[in-house]
């Protein structure tokens, strides 16, 4: 069997093979590490915090951070602050000058880049980390518990969790160093993957006891699902290939150039970035209207703040598509590729170099993302239509919205590595034609 023998492959070679293992058992301290409750916190008084992470964005948070939030772990607050950090140094790269001398520098600036966003992450803990003990406390009273009282408590357990979620980012790191894949990136899947077990058992469970068809719509879901990763995938790996010419240059006696190429643009070129930007807007009208009567606002008012209204998924889609075009924009740059072309005798046949050339690759770029940012607003509100035909909660965030991209889009990096391991050794890839396409960046650039 071909797969056998693939995995024969793998473990010949002895770089690859350590690299699997040290990445396993890095990922099995981080999985050891999230039911580590905090000192002072009963385990038996958290099924109040339990149910608030069933659904909502706090489920999406407990996802990320693989069960470890509910938990009340030492990892509670899981790697989602130096996701949030690299965001927004990424940003201002965008937009800073200084930044943007910085990530021409090189290495160096690379380096000084990473020391900015670990300064970040820590203010960003040193916030969270209190806000989650307040909520935290909500929760244990509404079951019958309560926080350890004193500000010694407060300071030692915010720094307890600011010390987790720097010892995982830390984890990361090795595991991009010395493991497989990206290990940010690695950590979220994991935290993702974690939940799908029982996310499922409970599914079937659901289905198998109503009294008719429930085995059979289970089997549906499965298909539905199926077919979902698959689009997904097409998301993830659809580019326009735009040829390039390049002009024939005459060194001495001989002739160089002439070569025709591609320039790949793709069709989902910021990846999942519009979903994060999209739910952190829609988080705060929610926020808001969760410190006042929720009562008064009324039942058009109470179909915008709930994720599965109708409301709430229209303008949730909306934000999405602006977001798509607003980060595309920012990230792609026509006329520095249109700059780089001229710069190196390139150019699109049919196209004048310089102005026209950035004119017409911001003409594709417009056109090709109006499709792909529309399939990442239907991807995004998918889990609120998985609910609406009776998925339950925590299964239906794996038919869509960020979970998925991110699933597949490190699933899709992990395999291209491991591929390129086999092929630079001369062994068979993991298919049989074709190479298994990757994304272009990593979710640790976020």
């Amino acid at each position: 069997m071909r797969a056998v023998e693939t995995l024969k492959n793998i473990w010949k070679i002895k770089d690859l093979r350590n690299r699997i293992l040290t990445t396993i058992l890095l990922v099995a301290i981080y999985r050891f590490g999230s039911f580590i409750v905090l000192p002072g916190i009963d385990p038996e008084a958290l099924t109040s915090l339990k149910n608030q992470t069933d659904s909502g964005l706090l489920s999406l948070l407990d996802m990320f951070s693989g069960g470890a939030f509910s938990n009340a772990s030492i990892f509670a607050l899981g790697i989602m602050p130096y996701i949030s950090a690299s965001i927004v140094i990424q940003l201002l790269s965008i937009a800073v000058p200084y930044f943007q001398k910085l990530q021409r520098e090189g290495e160096s600036g690379r380096r000084k880049m990473n020391q900015y966003t670990r300064y970040l992450t820590l203010i960003i803990l040193a916030v969270q980390a209190p806000s989650y003990l307040i909520n935290l406390g909500v929760q244990l009273r509404a079951a019958g518990s309560n926080l350890p009282s004193g500000y010694f408590f407060i300071v030692a357990t915010t720094i307890i969790l600011a010390a987790g979620s720097m010892f995982i980012m830390w984890l990361g790191e090795r595991i991009t160093d010395k493991g497989i894949g990206n290990g940010i990136s690695f950590i979220i899947l994991v935290g993702i993957i974690a939940r799908l077990p029982h996310s499922l058992v409970q599914e079937f469970i659901n289905r198998t006891t109503e009294k008719a068809g429930g085995l059979i719509m289970m089997l549906v879901e499965i298909v539905i699902l199926l077919f979902i990763i698959a689009g997904a995938i097409l998301l993830v790996q659809g580019a326009r290939k735009v040829p390039v010419q390049y002009a024939k240059r005459i060194i001495g006696n001989k002739q160089y150039g002439g070569a025709r190429q591609y320039i790949p643009l793709k069709v989902n070129a910021a990846n999942v970035m519009p979903i994060i930007f999209a739910q952190a807007i829609m988080f705060i009208p929610m926020t808001f209207i969760g410190f006042s009567n929720i009562d008064s606002i009324g039942a058009l008012g109470s179909s915008f703040i709930n994720p599965e209204g109708v409301g709430y998924n229209v303008i949730f889609a909306l934000l999405i598509i602006a977001f798509t075009y607003f980060y595309t924009a920012l990230t792609i740059q026509p006329s520095q590729m249109a700059e780089e072309l001229k710069r190196n005798n390139g150019f699109i046949p049919g196209i004048k170099p310089g102005k026209k050339t950035a004119e017409y690759l911001d003409a594709i770029m417009s056109r090709i993302t109006l499709p792909g940012s529309i399939f990442l607003a239907l991807v995004a509100i998918l889990p609120a239509f998985a609910r609406f035909f009776g998925v339950s909660s925590e299964f239906s965030q794996f038919f869509g919205g960020t979970s998925l991209l991110i699933l597949v889009g490190v699933v899709l990096d992990t395999l291209q590595q491991v591929e390129s391991h086999l092929l630079m050794r001369h062994y068979d890839g993991l298919l049989k034609s074709g190479k298994i396409k990757g994304r272009t960046g990593s979710i640790a650039a976020y």
